[in-house]
């Protein structure tokens, strides 16, 4: 996986880096925590440049969570609820689920995207209830761009920093993005077999 992402991000440049980072955002098959450091070493190569970098991956990121927070808003809780009844069992989630995320974001607001850009997992599924809760979107566009930002600026400045070791960093960082996929795999069919309707 690390020598596909690095190959991506080599071959297509800003857009590899949009792209995937697009893609961590919709549905997470590779974290940015994966993605970001790769693209900061090619940067340490020279092959990219830093602020062009960071703006790719954040506009990746912006666009990727814009997306649910307009699934959020254009159906719209009674509907996501139906939804998740029918069809719970694929997507491992039932009613009482959205009804937490929402509660959740009413305690959290503003303070949920915008450190929530920040969090695995909780990353994309916060911007469903920001679009639920009809959030005014410029608001929730700049608390997604800030944090998004803040995010990316660190991963890929570390990336940057670790450029002299990363022959051997990548050898931990191969195995342990090939673990988070096989995990992430793993528990949706955990969830799928167990789930019950609550």
């Amino acid at each position: 996986m690390f020598e596909w992402v690095v190959s991506v991000i080599e071959g297509w440049g800003y857009p590899g880096v949009f792209l995937l980072m697009l893609a961590e955002n919709v549905f997470p098959p590779i974290p940015s925590e994966v993605i970001m450091p790769l693209a900061g070493y090619l940067v340490g190569e020279g092959e990219l440049d830093l602020t062009l970098t960071i703006i790719a991956g954040t506009a990746g990121s912006v666009l990727g969570t814009s997306l649910w927070y307009l699934v959020g808003q254009v159906f719209g809780a009674p509907r996501l609820k139906r939804w998740a009844a029918r069809w719970g069992r694929v997507l491992t989630m039932s009613p009482s689920d959205i009804d937490g995320a929402i509660g959740w974001f009413d305690r959290h607001g503003r303070a949920a995207v915008f450190f929530g850009r920040m969090l695995p997992a909780i990353r994309t599924l916060i911007s469903v209830p920001a679009g639920i809760a009809r959030m005014k979107f410029w608001r929730f566009l700049l608390l997604t761009i800030a944090g998004s930002a803040i995010w990316t600026v660190l991963l890929t400045v570390a990336g940057l920093i670790l450029q002299d070791q990363f022959e051997r960093v990548s050898a931990f960082i191969d195995p342990v993005s090939k673990l988070i996929v096989l995990s992430v795999v793993v528990i949706y069919v955990y969830r799928v077999i167990t789930w019950k309707p609550h």
